[in-house]
């Protein structure tokens, strides 16, 4: 068996890469993928298919002298090991001395998976039910005068993570998402639901045609209104869309450097400081039911967030804000010895509750005299890192909210707010429930908010989008 073989097993290519080194230290690993995808349009399935790929990652680690220094090569399919694993090193040696070294991780994760097994798949057989299910969707559509487009998509990812110090981690990720737009003929009214998922045994077509449908039928009346500060109900993928953005600028060093929201005037950070005036809890754990997510880290290069150094780390289930509190913020091993403080790894989903809350958004909805409830949020941008202030537009549904029944569709807005601002002005939250992000569900889908009740939401401007 050579390495430029196309069945050479993934564990193999790790091993060839680990005996292949002349570096101080080295970390390789492969990712097995395979997706499986329906898309749809006017209420016909347009194409569907499946694919695979394998991504070959070689990161070496070389002390010229004046410290450690890492060199990252990462290819597709299956590559000459000997040619990847030199590259990496001339890469390491070419970079110079890094500012997170840090002793590469020896401990084994408490969850390591079972590293001899063949990879997971998937294939188009996950669609088995929800083919026909969304075939009969079709037909009524159909009936109704409405048109249904969309996609559906299930990926499968395997890492394999070896390392110098004897690690030897595997983990299966499933990935599973379906969005689902209804418009009319004209394409004057168009409406969204969708729904993430890890295997699609749980996804209900009808359930989501309903959705849609319900939204279709409130956007019949279309009224005018103003920009403005507005109450606001914004729904769970909303929220998760927000939440999401906050998460990823939650870099301890950007904090205790002053460079973001969560920096503290004349310095250090916020941790201790409550930011919700709610009890709200945002955290993340790999083994969340429904959620589960690699429990140790994976990556490819250093940031903020992240280390090299720090692959294999186990990613524990973390408390970021707590009972509305700031508690935690993510802290590479280097920048936590540094700074005296944990070292915090952040992990691949985020949940966000009040313990205490029970409202449905249907519920909200019928508790409100007048106000908005928005569908999603898109095309969402940083304006000011110090506030975290964001602008974005709304889409595919405002709704208009009088004596607690939706009476209407109105226009799009493009919206100015910070999601640490909105945590303090929140008045109510709901039910947590598993969603979808609209805008950043290419690359996070595993997320479980509540509904909230905004009471002056800033519509800054109208919006044309539709």
């Amino acid at each position: 068996m050579t390495a430029s073989s196309s069945n050479v097993p993934a564990q193999d290519l790790v091993e060839q890469a680990l005996a292949a080194s002349t570096a101080d230290e080295q970390i390789a690993y492969v990712v097995e993928s395979s997706e499986a995808n329906l898309r749809w349009a006017s209420n016909s399935l347009t194409t569907n298919g499946a694919m695979r790929s394998r991504r070959v990652v070689v990161i070496s680690f070389v002390d010229g002298g004046a410290g450690m220094a890492a060199g990252t090569v990462a290819r597709t399919g299956t590559p000459d090991v000997a040619q990847l694993v030199a590259a990496s090193e001339q890469a390491a040696r070419d970079a110079g001395p890094a500012e997170d070294a840090m002793p590469l991780i020896s401990e084994k994760p408490p969850s390591s998976g079972d590293w001899d097994a063949d990879p997971a798949e998937t294939s188009i057989e996950v669609f088995t039910d929800f083919a026909p299910a969304l075939g009969q969707a079709f037909g009524e559509a159909r009936d109704r005068g409405q048109l249904l487009f969309g996609f559906a998509e299930h990926t499968m990812e395997t890492v394999y993570f070896g390392s110098s110090t004897g690690l030897r981690l595997r983990h299966d990720q499933p990935t599973g998402r379906v969005e689902l737009n209804g418009k009319s003929a004209d394409f004057g009214r168009s409406v969204w639901a969708g729904v993430g998922t890890r295997d699609f045994r749980d996804v209900s077509v009808p359930d989501l045609a309903a959705e849609v449908t319900r939204r279709y039928e409130w956007s019949q009346r279309q009224l005018e209104l103003p920009a403005g500060r507005y109450e606001t109900l914004l729904p769970p993928s909303a929220v998760s869309d927000l939440m999401i953005y906050l998460y990823w600028t939650m870099e301890a060093r950007d904090a205790d450097e002053g460079r973001n929201v969560f920096a503290r005037p004349g310095g250090g950070n916020r941790i201790g400081e409550r930011l919700a005036a709610l009890p709200l809890t945002l955290r993340s754990d790999p083994f969340a039911p429904g959620l589960e997510c690699a429990p140790f880290q994976v990556v490819s290069g250093s940031s903020g967030s992240a280390s090299v150094f720090d692959n294999g780390m186990a990613v524990p289930a973390t408390n970021w804000i707590e009972d509305g509190t700031l508690t935690n913020l993510v802290r590479p091993r280097a920048w936590a010895l540094r700074t005296t403080a944990p070292a915090t790894a952040a992990g691949d989903n985020l949940l966000l509750e009040d313990a205490a809350a029970t409202a449905s958004l249907d519920e909200m909805v019928a508790a409100t005299d007048r106000g908005l409830l928005l569908t999603t949020l898109w095309y969402i941008r940083e304006v000011d890192p110090q506030t975290l202030l964001l602008t974005g537009l709304t889409r595919d549904g405002v709704f208009l909210v009088e004596n607690g029944e939706v009476t209407g569709a109105v226009n799009n807005f493009r919206f100015n707010e910070s999601p640490v601002d909105l945590l303090a002005r929140t008045v109510q939250a709901g039910r947590t429930e598993r969603t979808l992000p609209r805008e950043w569900n290419d690359w996070f889908t595993r997320t479980a908010m509540p509904p909230l009740r905004v009471p002056d939401f800033n519509m800054s401007s109208v919006s044309p989008a539709s």
